[in-house]
């Protein structure tokens, strides 16, 4: 029996015979994901299922009949809600503050995340490994998947990265689950216990959607809510950033009795060369040691893995992201000589300081999915000691940027500014002039290239990092990627003519 009394499906974690009454609040991705799911029941566990869907398209107009053919109610373009509903499952998208939200949660006896949903619905011997950050998520999701896959564990990335994780669990195709997990989804889970959860790091972000910062900080560090209740449960947190560094030190205040999870910090705030098991008696840590190779000590265990030469992906936040990954690993059981291994084999993700080629001796990188400040310092850096030309632009966040001037005044042979935020962008680095470094302004992003291409020579490095949204040229930043290496390829062919 679960706490509200219902009796539950065996072999899952938490998953009701009955189901009951369901409301699907919103039909993005993950709602489309949860109402195919649930329409697969209706009749046998879901009673009802209505869709509140938001605004309509000609797609989800499409969708809608097909699924009020198979017996489920959908509307379109009000945000009223009617009826009485056992479980509400909410689209990340739909701010829990919203009035759509609120309308759904004075209807529904519980309001859950699509995570949440699949983590009741899965089997009870499954594991899940949960990751979230404001910055390095898919990454080290990418990268925690591939290495317990090859650890020959049945892992599956799942979440913002690949197949949802109701999609996922219905697949019943993994052994575990590791799921990158926003805060928007986190907000509304409250069962939620994977094995181990992972914190990267929290910087201003999302704030139109959570209306506070403390709002953003609160749902993510509800990846840690249930740890407690789960055997052998570990958080995974890196040290080397400050909001997370602060948890760290009030889990350490804490027993191990009254946290009911052991948590392993990922280097300290001097970076990821530092053990803080050395800096403040920690009984566990994840650091690159003297010898340059990575190594995560687990309840009085060292595993001595990859060094840091041998990872494919460039920057210090990546080596941060190797460890929290390895950590992932190690938490779960691997052996140190196939995570290290691993590790070596992982290639950079498409968008994520992916090199694309080179033009006339200028190497390439895309990393457009750098969409905000934090992401870029971090891009910035990751040369070192070269020192890149940098691309910035696109539609404007309205962030402070003079964390970028800082970090360009230290880092960078010279900034492009582009796009509809060039104009303040270029504003705010124009002292960097006094320092010599050359700041440019373009139109658009291919203009921008060929600007910052004419600001190096062979040997140098250009790098499209914007720490702006595409949406001014391009419908997202996958597109804007893409582009952009084409746009390389082209120039690298004209050169070798």
């Amino acid at each position: 029996m679960s706490a509200s009394g219902k009796k539950l499906v065996d072999g899952r974690k938490l998953a009701p015979e009955n189901l009951g009454r369901v409301l699907v609040l919103g039909l993005g991705v993950s709602g489309r994901a949860c109402a195919g799911y649930l329409l697969d029941r209706l009749g046998t566990r879901v009673e009802s299922m209505s869709v509140a869907a938001g605004a309509a398209t000609d797609e989800a107009r499409a969708w809608a009949r097909e699924a009020q053919a198979r017996g489920a109610e959908v509307t379109f373009d009000t945000e009223e809600i009617t009826g009485r509903y056992d479980v509400c499952v909410a689209s990340p998208g739909i701010s829990e503050f919203s009035a759509f939200y609120r309308n759904a949660a004075a209807h529904s006896d519980e309001v859950i995340s699509e995570v949440e949903f699949a983590w009741r619905e899965s089997r009870a011997e499954s594991k899940w490994v949960a990751i979230t950050g404001t910055n390095g998520k898919t990454t080290t999701t990418a990268l925690a998947a591939h290495v317990l896959a090859a650890c020959g564990m049945r892992a599956r990335a799942v979440g913002n990265i690949g197949d949802t994780c109701i999609e996922a669990v219905a697949a019943d195709d993994a052994d575990v689950y590791v799921a990158e997990v926003s805060s928007y989804q986190l907000a509304s889970t409250c069962a939620f216990a994977p094995q181990v959860a992972v914190v990267l790091n929290i910087t201003p972000d999302h704030v139109k959607w959570h209306r506070t910062h403390e709002n953003y900080a609160a749902a993510k560090w509800k990846v840690l809510a249930n740890l407690g209740s789960v055997p052998g449960g570990v958080a995974v947190l890196d040290a080397t950033d400050d909001e997370v560094r602060a948890k760290v030190r009030a889990l350490k205040a804490l027993s191990r009795e009254e946290r009911g999870f052991d948590y392993v910090p990922v280097g300290t705030a001097r970076g990821v060369d530092a053990d803080m098991r050395a800096a403040c008696g920690a009984e566990n840590a994840a650091f690159v040691g003297a010898d340059g190779r990575l190594r995560v000590a687990l309840r009085g265990e060292e595993a001595v893995l990859a060094a840091r030469d041998e990872l494919q992906i460039k920057g210090a936040h990546n080596v941060a992201n190797a460890l929290a990954a390895a950590a992932c690993a190690v938490a779960l059981g691997a052996g140190a000589d196939a995570v290290a291994r691993a590790l070596a084999s992982f290639a950079p993700l498409e968008h994520r300081i992916e090199p694309c080629g080179s033009v006339g001796g200028v190497s390439c990188y895309n990393d457009s999915k750098a969409t905000n400040v934090d992401a870029v310092l971090k891009a910035i850096a990751a040369f070192e000691p070269a020192r890149p030309v940098i691309l910035l632009g696109g539609r404007d966040k309205g962030t402070d940027l003079g964390p970028l001037v800082d970090a360009c005044r230290v880092h960078a042979k010279g900034v492009v500014c582009f796009g509809e935020a060039r104009e303040r962008f270029r504003a705010a680095m124009e002292p960097l002039r006094a320092d010599g470094i050359a700041v440019e302004e373009a139109a658009g992003m291919e203009s921008a290239l060929d600007a910052g291409l004419a600001l190096a020579q062979a040997g140098d490095v250009v790098v499209l990092s914007p720490a702006c949204a595409s949406f001014d040229e391009f419908s997202c930043f996958e597109e804007r990627g893409r582009v952009f290496k084409h746009l390389v390829a082209e120039r690298a062919a004209r050169a070798t003519r």
